[in-house]
């Protein structure tokens, strides 16, 4: 416990001079001290005091320790609650422990052992209380935030996948927060107290995936100096999240395929396979069914991965969750880095919502962030913004095509016109490669590159 803030116990005891006797030795200590009669007091005591740590008399009048143990942990399951006892027994330790009890001491107290404990059940607490602020923190940073009808679709999906054990195969463009997806579905999975394990495919190179995903034994290659789990291994009883999937090679889909089916894994250089209880869910911002006719993907592999086929939309197709999400983004970025409070003005929020944010939900984080970096003032107001956002320009249209170099003309000219030639082809790829003379692998290249929506 820190400096600033003396830790609180709670004793409830109804002989008067164990209570004197634990606050003499507790208040030497430095330990803030409240104390109570019976249980009834104590209960008050625990509502009205929050204390860091209860010691708890197993016999009392009216209501002994182990009828009042689950009560106390009903009000406040995190702190921690010690038994004492004048006449304890093995049994009433372990009953006491399974109503879950720190520790049981026998009266008389020990001095050094009312301490020991003392500090072991704080440091217990402090640990209890640093894990759930670090899991309110995950949840937060990772919450999906709006209440557009789209983002409202993707909840029910959510909702609909994350009891069952189903895989399932999450798309849509870049930024549009697939990752949130997948860790909506494990926390409100049966799995969720278990690991969940994510892996960027297309971040791995090619010749290190297969060991990455699956591990390897000590020898199997050059540099394999010990054995390693893989991915799947240390995912086990949890969640592996595959970003990125399209960009797995055929010969490592192949090995995927295998664990979907059987619940096998074999590492590099291993003659033998491990059995393994994961649920896979895979993201991608490609057309799986496009690369399967060209080849680059296999089709039964689709098939296990698209039991439940979840879309996320694009931001464009959600303008109305703009300012919660700049809200959100400003209130975590500040708070991070310890910033003087900051707002953006309406007119701000405004032109973000007209804007044709390419990079979805994450080029809009990054504007915020980079507009409270930049700006000094208490309010971001529509003429800071920089020139690139400070008008808004549709997507997809030659009319207002803001570039400051001639690359940057020629790229932004591209994009719009491919998305046009989209539009007149009724988004079917092979027919508008066709119509702009470009091979259809080429316009993938393309429609990747510039970060291009394949469906209206």
């Amino acid at each position: 416990m820190s400096a600033a803030r003396k830790a609180k116990v709670l004793v409830i005891d109804d002989e008067q001079g164990v209570r004197e006797s634990l606050a003499l030795i507790l208040d030497y200590e430095g330990y803030e001290v409240a104390s109570a009669a019976d249980g009834q007091q104590g209960l008050e005591l625990l509502r009205e005091e929050h204390p860091d740590l209860v010691f708890l008399d197993i016999k009392m009048p009216q209501r002994d320790g182990l009828e009042l143990l689950p009560l106390l942990k009903q009000e406040d399951p995190s702190v921690p609650v010690v038994i004492i006892s004048g006449h304890g027994s093995i049994g009433q330790a372990v009953e006491a422990t399974k109503l879950g009890a720190f520790d049981f001491l026998e009266k008389p107290l020990e001095r050094d052992r009312v301490l020991l404990v003392a500090r072991n059940a704080l440091a217990q607490h402090r640990l209890a209380r640093q894990l759930r602020n670090l899991q309110h923190d995950v949840e937060q940073r990772y919450r999906m935030i709006g209440s557009s009808a789209a983002l409202k679709r993707v909840w029910a999906d959510i909702e609909r996948a994350a009891p069952t054990q189903a895989t399932v195969l999450i798309t849509g463009s870049s930024g549009t927060g697939k990752e949130l997806v997948a860790r909506a579905i494990h926390r409100q999975s049966k799995r969720a107290d278990k690991a969940f394990i994510q892996v960027n495919c297309a971040a791995i190179p090619e010749d290190l995936i297969e060991s990455e995903l699956f591990g390897h034994e000590k020898g199997s290659f050059t540099g394999a100096t010990e054995r390693k789990p893989g991915k799947f291994q240390q995912a086990d009883d949890g969640t592996i999240f595959l970003d990125e999937i399209g960009d797995m090679s055929l010969k490592v889909q192949a090995k995927v395929l295998r664990v979907l089916q059987e619940g096998e894994i074999e590492r590099v250089g291993a003659g033998r396979t491990l059995k393994v209880d994961v649920r896979v869910i895979a993201a991608t911002n490609q057309e799986l069914e496009e690369l399967v006719s060209e080849g680059r993907f296999r089709e039964d592999l689709l098939f296990r991965l698209k039991v439940v086929p979840i879309r996320v939309p694009s931001l464009k197709q959600r303008r109305e969750d703009i300012p919660l999400l700049v809200e959100h983004f400003t209130r975590l970025f500040i708070r991070d880095n310890n910033l003087k409070p900051k707002r953006f003005a309406p007119e701000v929020i405004a032109r973000f919502q007209e804007l044709p944010w390419k990079g979805n939900v994450r080029e809009l984080k990054n504007t915020v962030e980079r507009m409270l970096i930049l700006h000094d003032g208490e309010r971001v107001q529509l003429s800071d913004l920089p020139a690139e956002l400070g008008a808004a320009a549709a997507p997809g249209t030659l009319s207002n095509l803001n570039a400051a170099t001639l690359q940057e003309f020629k790229d932004v000219a591209e994009r719009a016109f491919l998305i046009e030639k989209l539009k007149e082809n009724n988004y079917n790829i092979l027919q508008t490669a066709k119509a702009i003379q470009t091979p259809r692998s080429n316009l993938y290249k393309k429609i990747k590159q510039y970060n291009i929506e394949t469906r209206p």
